[in-house]
């Protein structure tokens, strides 16, 4: 994994972490509570879904480099 996205986990994992204990720990009612956190714990999961999505893509990349050059290779050696 790059520090990219080694540094975008760590960024989405704070924020989820940080707005569940902000939601916890305010004084509102328990049927409020539970909706915030519904509406976090389903952002989280659009931004893990997103930053999987970029890692699919960035391995995808490496993948078609590596085709090539290995293709590039092999006709150099014949």
């Amino acid at each position: 994994m790059s520090n990219s996205s080694k540094v975008l986990l760590g960024l989405v994992v704070g924020a989820a972490i940080g707005g569940a204990l902000g939601i916890l720990l305010a004084p509102d009612k328990g049927s409020e509570t539970r909706r915030k956190l519904m509406e976090k714990g389903s952002d989280l999961t659009d931004s893990l879904s997103d930053l999987g999505d970029s890692i699919k893509d960035k391995f995808s990349g490496m993948v078609d480099e590596v085709k090539g050059n290995f293709k590039g290779s092999k006709s150099s050696m014949s």
